[in-house]
């Protein structure tokens, strides 16, 4: 069956047939945690796309047979930093800034070398979402999240914040208009999350526009077309705008372990750890560099 954008969920009996397996068998791969699926009204389900990454984390190749070698981009979450970092580092790194679902899912694709990450979730206790994320995906047995930054995200409004807009219930009640980023990007979700501890949804907003990127935010915001949206402090500073801070947020690079060695990511990390790195952070304000090039998760 069909489900939300291109989601394909399969029945017991179906993923016992599309894997070739008993319906016994995949009851105890269930009941083992072993396997990915979901439980619907009493009725377990499975990701078609989630088992095909299972599956191909599971590969054994015969010596001398790797995997596809991904191009040399860093795709997800848009940053200036981290353009700024890929930039000095002379990597040879090309960046695909189109939003954090984005990147992670082409990087699980195998479509870019990493993903730039800032996930939020709703879920109870999870104050890391980058971490909660990929630590529940099977096909990422062989890599490895790095920390970038710590950054601050909030409102980004005209300068000396005409409409005097303190977060999003302001914004609600004073029908701003909100510049928004497309679904699956991490502000969006951020946008999503604090909206429901204000006990509000996007229904409740007013009129609002569609930016690919911060940058794009600012622009309207600059130009006239937006009252805000949500973006880092250091895209506020950048475009000489007023900003009023909401959350912090871990932003991360997601990578393979076997890349994370190789000249290109080195050149990366290797960055990281300089002086002139934590310089431009302060320059560009609103970030927290001390965990910069630290493992933060690994299978």
């Amino acid at each position: 069956m069909q489900f939300g954008a291109g989601l394909q969920l399969l029945t017991t009996a179906e993923a016992a047939d599309y894997l070739k397996l008993g319906e016994r068998k995949l009851y105890e791969l269930v009941a083992a945690q072993a396997i990915p699926c979901t439980k619907v009204t009493g009725k377990w389900l499975f990701p078609r796309a989630d088992l095909d990454r299972w599956l191909l984390a599971g590969m054994a190749r015969p010596l001398g047979v790797v995997a596809a070698e991904p191009p040399p981009i860093v795709g997800g979450s848009h940053d200036p930093l981290l353009q700024w970092a890929l930039s000095e580092s002379r990597a040879g790194l090309a960046i695909l800034p189109e939003g954090s679902e984005s990147g992670y899912q082409r990087f699980l694709r195998g479509e870019v070398v990493a993903a730039a990450i800032h996930f939020h979730s709703a879920a109870p206790g999870e104050a890391d979402a980058n971490v909660a994320r990929v630590a529940q995906e099977p096909a990422l047995y062989d890599a490895v999240l790095i920390g970038f930054a710590t950054r601050e995200q909030g409102l980004i409004v005209a300068r000396g914040n005409p409409l005097k807009l303190q977060g999003l219930v302001t914004v609600v009640k004073k029908r701003a208009r909100l510049a928004t980023r497309p679904e699956g990007a991490g502000a969006q979700q951020l946008l999503t999350v604090l909206l429901a501890r204000a006990d509000l949804s996007t229904t409740d907003l007013g009129s609002t526009i569609l930016a690919p990127t911060g940058p794009d935010i600012a622009q309207a915001i600059r130009a006239g077309r937006a009252d805000c949206g949500i973006a880092t402090r250091a895209i506020a500073t950048a475009a000489g705008l007023d900003f009023v801070p909401l959350a912090t947020e871990h932003f991360d690079i997601l990578m393979r372990q076997r890349d994370s060695y190789r000249p290109p990511l080195q050149r990366l990390r290797d960055l990281l750890g300089q002086p002139a790195f934590a310089a431009r952070a302060r320059e560009l304000g609103g970030l927290d560099v001390n965990y910069a090039g630290r493992v933060r998760w690994a299978p």
